[in-house]
């Protein structure tokens, strides 16, 4: 069902995307070349209006967005993790430009019924058409344009380019927000048994089941530290239907469910264990090169303790319980006291509860 919504939601951008991007490429045709219109344009500028060039873009975008969210949504989700960069790229040029044969060939042919015209549109109509390569280089860049935003937002985060755009961390901001800690259990006896290697290919694996699942509970992956990834939510996010809490069930039973795949190639099936803390912290845009978010704050250092007592009172997720207070926690959880630990570096000490499920 996840997978679904997900689709749908990557198809209607992706439309509404490249309805936008055809119809500013025929204006700026219809713009530059009026006169002429090129091989699809052919009638004089007068003759047919704008308005009606633009219905063709419509129609060609809805066409174009539908392939390329199936192709996106097929490649993401089965191709690319098995295959080499340069292969997917390959791959998807030549798909690509399989779909553009297609639907401009389909397009002509309903500009040739709609205005009565006669347009190049035979079997290999597209070799010579000085049309077709220019709005294949135009689909190219636009496609680049896309993945970029598409790399940026899942970079960031939902909502953080418009912010960056518009410089709103440009000035250290302040911002309450909610902190995961996820580290792998007994990671410096996995990779000396099975190899620095191969524990680089587990790593690999686990992250990329983590990120099957981290959207669904809105949360934004901060960065990876070696064997360990930061999570983040915005408060409200977080606390939302216990999302904080639930991603980290979700992908604890994705490694279990995996558990085959893990014990077959790596003859063992990670565990992860999880520290959480939330609070204000500073967010704000560091560096010229490779310019990206950092997050200052006590919160960060007080989650990454938490989910260091987790080996030392033998627990999976450890919570703060000042978090805890403000978390309607579902029943299917239980939840037990540690106490008031005195965390590594700090001065107070800090109430932890453990968290686990019936």
């Amino acid at each position: 069902m996840y997978h679904l919504k997900r689709f749908f939601k990557q198809l209607f951008f992706a439309i509404i995307y490249w309805i936008l991007a055809f119809s500013i490429f025929i204006l700026i045709r219809f713009i530059a070349h009026g006169e002429e219109q090129g091989t699809m344009f052919v009638n004089p500028k007068n003759e047919v209006p704008i308005t009606e060039w633009i219905h063709f873009g419509i129609i060609l975008g809805v066409l174009v967005g539908i392939f390329y969210a199936i192709i996106e949504f097929v490649f993401d989700k089965f191709i690319t993790k098995n295959i080499y960069l340069g292969l997917t790229i390959l791959l998807k040029t030549s798909i690509y430009l399989i779909v553009l044969i297609f639907s401009l060939t389909f397009i002509i042919t309903l500009i040739e019924l709609d205005m009565d015209i006669d347009l190049p549109n035979e079997r290999g109509w597209w070799k010579t058409s000085a049309l077709f390569w220019l709005a294949t280089s135009y689909f190219f860049l636009a496609s680049f344009i896309f993945l970029f935003l598409k790399l940026v937002y899942e970079k960031f985060g939902r909502g953080i380019l418009i912010n960056m755009l518009i410089g709103k961390y440009r000035n250290p901001t302040e911002e309450e927000r909610v902190f995961m800690f996820v580290d792998l259990k007994s990671s410096t006896t996995i990779a000396e048994e099975i190899g620095h290697n191969k524990y680089s290919k587990l790593l690999q694996d686990c992250f990329f089941d983590l990120n099957k699942i981290v959207s669904r509970y809105d949360g934004d992956i901060y960065q990876y530290v070696g064997d360990e990834a930061v999570i983040t939510w915005k408060l409200k996010k977080g606390l939302k239907h216990n999302n904080c809490i639930e991603l980290y069930f979700a992908f604890k039973k994705l490694l279990e469910k995996r558990s085959k795949y893990y014990m077959k190639t790596y003859n063992l099936n990670p565990f992860f264990k999880a520290g959480v803390h939330g609070g204000k912290l500073i967010v704000a845009e560091v560096g010229t090169v490779k310019k990206e978010l950092a997050f200052h704050g006590d919160v960060i250092n007080t989650t990454a303790r938490i989910q260091d007592e987790c080996n030392k009172y033998d627990e999976s997720l450890l919570i703060s319980e000042e978090l805890l207070s403000r978390i309607k926690l579902k029943s299917k959880y239980n939840t037990k006291a540690i106490g008031d630990i005195l965390l590594k570096g700090k001065q107070d000490t800090l109430k932890i509860v453990a968290i686990n499920e019936y």
